[in-house]
């Protein structure tokens, strides 16, 4: 891993944020692109004329594109039920439980929020009414590397905030079919449809509808830059959770942090994409190389070494700091999707942390049993949203209605000054409204 030396030269290069739609796309999807749509297009125009397909012609723009993107022509965009529960017997029982466990802390997780969050209110005539979406869409990505934990961490904070309807989206595999995981994960976390679809089209099928894929009032889910482009599209049409972007992880670590579990950390994130982001900060120099050989020792043997290293090469790297201070507050200025604080009394830095999507504290709290087992959702904000927005969670998918059920009373106090308001801004009805309530009484 490069190490760079200085804040100034860390915004520079490592920490300097590039804007969405100007990704830099790899050679091999730049390829494919010319292939399908026989020009060269930036992933905003590709998203752009997929989205305007599937509003068109649905059905037939999504097994299109599915075709060209995967390579698969699927007999039907719907997965049948029978082929969910067939899942069950093709994953190991020990998997299923894993899962099942799994799905159990996230659903605890949620619960509790759910309890503890907004709640119906009224009082003195004023209120707020909580309700649950209806129908809520699910994207998950993946076909190589299959996720089925990105469906418990979506659907289950759904389910709990009391969603109608869940259904899920996933590109499926060369022989056309869904990986039993996802399948078996959806059973379990209860979605409702399963559809095949993939990337850009399958975002656009649930925004606006089609033949076979039921229009919703919300989009969650990671995905790559396409999908996360895509969702940026459809919004307002559609709600849409936030928009992800490549996985990201900031690793802060002191001298006494073990070079082994840095990283270890580093490439976790790594092996995702080639467009992730590995980051460690320290005012160690000595850690600081001896991660760099880390590095390179532990990639040996990763099955997903060649996207590691990718991504290590383009986007990742070790900024040495003046003090650890100062690698906080890069920290919060980048705003990380991940933030591991692998510091002494790790604890006592953490008040110190304002921007970051999810904050993992300790060598004892490694940033993937989050991904996996720990109970919060690990749809986390990146590209540096987590600067203004929050992980996935109970209240994505809940709405709040303002209710206002005054008496006679107290519209005698409210709605001269408000009548004031009106008439001072021209909005005449606005007042007249007011004033002929008033003058009943």
């Amino acid at each position: 891993m490069r190490i760079i030396y200085g804040a100034e030269e860390a915004r520079r290069t490592v920490l300097r944020r590039r804007p969405m739609g100007e990704t830099e796309l790899p050679p091999a999807v730049r390829e494919r692109i010319r292939e399908i749509f026989g020009a060269e297009l930036s992933a905003r125009e590709v998203v752009e004329r997929i989205v305007a397909a599937v509003r068109a012609e649905g059905d037939a723009a999504v097994r299109r594109y599915s075709r060209a993107f995967d390579g698969v022509e699927y007999a039907s965009l719907e997965v049948p039920r029978a082929e969910v529960e067939a899942a069950y017997r093709q994953v190991d029982p020990p998997l299923v439980e894993a899962l099942r466990f799994a799905a159990d802390r996230i659903r605890a997780f949620h619960e509790a929020q759910r309890r503890r969050g907004p709640a119906d209110f009224f009082e003195d005539g004023l209120g707020m009414q909580v309700r649950p979406l209806e129908r809520v869409g699910v994207y998950v990505p993946g076909t190589v590397a299959v996720y089925p934990s990105s469906v418990l961490m979506t659907v289950i904070p759904a389910r709990v905030a009391g969603v109608d309807q869940v259904y899920m989206a996933s590109p499926a595999s060369a022989d056309g079919q869904v990986s039993p995981l996802k399948l078996v994960a959806a059973g379990i976390a209860r979605v409702d449809r399963v559809f095949r679809a993939s990337g850009a089209q399958a975002i656009a099928a649930f925004a606006y509808g089609t033949e076979t894929v039921p229009r919703v009032d919300k989009v969650c889910g990671p995905g790559n830059i396409f999908v996360t482009l895509a969702k940026r599209l459809v919004y307002g049409d559609v709600g849409i959770d936030s928009l992800y972007g490549p996985t990201e992880t900031v690793v802060v670590a002191d001298e006494a942090a073990d070079p082994a579990a840095c990283a270890a950390d580093l490439l976790a994130q790594a092996e995702h994409d080639e467009l992730a982001t590995p980051l460690l900060l320290t005012p160690s120099e000595a850690l600081a190389r001896a991660v760099a050989g880390e590095v390179e020792r532990q990639l040996e043997g990763l099955e997903r070494a060649d996207i590691a290293r990718s991504a290590l090469e383009a986007r990742g790297g070790i900024v040495v700091t003046a003090n650890l201070e100062e690698a906080l507050a890069l920290a919060n200025e980048f705003g990380p999707e991940h933030l591991c604080l692998l510091v002494q009394d790790a604890a006592s830095w953490a008040p110190r942390v304002r921007h970051a999507g999810g904050l993992f504290l300790g060598e004892t709290s490694p940033e993937a049993v989050g991904d996996y087992t720990a109970g919060p959702s690990h749809v986390m904000p990146a590209g540096g949203s987590a600067r203004f927005s929050s992980p996935l969670s109970v209240f994505d998918f809940l709405k709040f209605t303002s209710v206002v059920d005054i008496d006679a009373a107290i519209l005698g106090r409210l709605g001269p000054p408000a009548a004031a308001i009106a008439r001072a801004e021209g909005l005449t009805a606005h007042a007249r409204a007011i004033e002929r309530r008033l003058e009943r009484d």
